[in-house]
């Protein structure tokens, strides 16, 4: 089912309103890369390591975790327990590089699996019971222990805002675009 589909015929009400939510925050974040190459992409412009490239990267990524999560709970998330300071450094250089354009990483392909992503993460949102709870897993940045699927939406959507807000900031340094003025 296509996104339009859903929109128009299946989501009302409060499911309708976290759709139009999401599909807000990720337009502006789209928005904030279009007519870069994949060099503009990936050019740190400020004195964090965050590239537009880099954000669509980990968006996604964050994404499709908490989509699993959704479906399969605390099971999903591979790095529940973690003890990151005892990590070994393969593990946290590839926690980095879901920050990072890679050799072989270009914008348009980075667009192409985030607008996948995000069809799936609509799907559920049109079928899943909103109401469904699962515990978290343990990490030090969880004030709660449980998350309902409604919840778990709400924390994609504010992500995808906050990065959205991210992009626009590098964006600007890059080359003085703006997204909204």
């Amino acid at each position: 089912m296509s996104t339009m589909a859903i929109t128009n015929t299946t989501l009302s009400g409060e499911r309708a309103d976290l759709f139009h939510a999401l599909a807000n925050a990720r337009h502006f974040l789209r928005f904030t890369v279009q007519g870069l190459n994949d060099e503009q992409a990936a050019q740190r412009t400020t004195v964090s390591e965050l590239t537009l490239g880099g954000l669509i990267k980990h968006v996604s990524a964050v994404e499709k975790q908490w989509q699993e999560f959704m479906v399969k709970g605390r099971a999903a998330m591979a790095w529940d327990g973690a003890d990151f300071s005892q990590m070994p450094p393969e593990a946290i250089e590839a926690f980095l590089n879901e920050f990072r354009m890679q050799d072989g990483d270009s914008l348009e392909a980075l667009l192409e699996n985030y607008a996948l992503i995000a069809e799936r993460t609509d799907a559920l949102l049109a079928e899943v019971d909103l109401d469904t709870v699962h515990e978290l897993p343990s990490a030090p940045w969880f004030v709660d222990t449980h998350w309902s699927v409604r919840r778990t939406l709400m924390h994609i959507i504010a992500e995808t805002t906050q990065h959205s807000g991210h992009a626009d900031i590098i964006r600007e340094s890059l080359d003085g675009q703006k997204s909204m003025g």
